[in-house]
């Protein structure tokens, strides 16, 4: 028995490894299967509902994708309205910027004795030298991946909302027993995941909204680009909002002397930040959703080295699913309690 607790441990061992150089190298399956599973939970109200009208399948099926390809073409025409705002005033910008940075630019230059064509704008030099050149090819990969991401997702979730993948009974054939524990965890998974997207996005649309509104208000250039960027980033947990801040002060720094206006804007958005993300999503995701933040910076690494940017949004729903999968079983329950947080109480059930 001992021998055969050993032989099992060392295949656990090796098998972990296997698994996530699979997750790895498969990405561009793994990705939009994942992310589609959680569309598709989003969704299922929609469906069970237009079930209860009497709506055929295939209909309901149909007005689903319509719903995300309209949120989709909505949120592709923003980025060009804000793309198009960005090339019209880019030279006005440029002009700014040089102004702040020639001077820290010139020592660098002098330091390290790059030579540069005299009298062209220092910042267009480097960008079109550097940048551009280097990053075309990597662009252009980043837009083919992402739309055929879209098109695998949109695929899976038409499978999964057809039940052609039924996740349940998959649940039920691969980790519980009986199919009543896999109805109970189903049911609170997708109560969970559900709760978790609605007030992510809520909680991003308004952070958005909040930031353009301020870049209005203060006179910032590109205020829609700095919306849609601050509502994207914000879907990674933590160090997204900061990313916004830090990315968004540094842009106003050009924009704006160094006054106390400056200093104002900055703690504006600061404010906006905390108020949205470390007080009102807190207090609508609930304690279910109380994730250490050891647990989220890990999470965070781990799955944004596996999956990049996708990764990095998908840790924490996955980290989420993983909890409520662990805390089914006693001897993993602690394991879930370590996830949730020190505060978090351990239940046991009783023998």
């Amino acid at each position: 028995m001992d021998d055969l607790k050993t032989t099992n441990k060392l295949l656990m061992i090796i098998v972990i490894p296997v698994i996530f150089y699979l997750l790895k190298i498969l990405s561009f399956i793994f990705v939009p299967l994942i992310l589609s599973m959680f569309i598709a939970l989003l969704f299922l109200p929609l469906m069970r509902w237009l079930k209860r009208m009497k709506v055929p399948k295939q209909i309901s099926i149909l007005i689903v994708v319509i719903i995300i390809a309209g949120l989709f073409i909505g949120f592709s025409e923003l980025i060009q309205i804000s793309m198009k705002e960005i090339i019209t005033n880019k030279d006005v910008f440029l002009e700014k910027a040089e102004a702040k940075f020639l001077v820290p630019i010139l020592k660098i230059e002098e330091t390290l004795q790059l030579d540069r064509v005299e009298g062209k704008n220092v910042l267009i030099h480097y960008l079109q030298k550097n940048f551009l050149s280097q990053n075309f090819a990597t662009t252009f990969d980043f837009i083919r991946d992402t739309l055929s991401m879209t098109l695998m997702t949109v695929f899976f979730v038409v499978l999964l909302l057809s039940e052609s993948i039924n996740f349940q009974k998959l649940l039920s054939k691969t980790i519980f027993t009986r199919d009543y524990s896999s109805i109970k965890t189903f049911m609170k998974i997708e109560k969970d995941i559900v709760t978790f997207i609605k007030v992510k996005f809520v909680i991003s649309l308004f952070t958005g909204v909040g930031i353009g509104l301020a870049c209005l208000f203060f006179d910032i250039s590109f205020p829609i680009f700095w919306g849609l960027f601050s509502f994207a980033i914000n879907f990674i947990q933590m160090i997204g909002s900061v990313i916004a801040v830090v990315s968004l002060s540094l842009f106003a720094f050009v924009e704006l002397d160094p006054t106390g206006i400056l200093l104002f804007f900055i703690l504006t958005i600061i404010a906006i930040q905390i108020i949205m993300g470390s007080i009102l999503e807190p207090i609508f995701m609930g304690r279910s959703f109380s994730i250490n933040v050891i647990t989220i910076l890990i999470v965070l690494m781990f799955w944004g080295y596996l999956w990049g940017i996708p990764g990095l949004i998908l840790s924490i729903p996955i980290t989420v699913f993983v909890k409520i999968i662990l805390e089914q079983f006693p001897k993993t329950k602690i394991i879930a309690s370590l996830i949730a947080g020190p505060d978090k109480p351990i239940k046991f059930k009783k023998t």
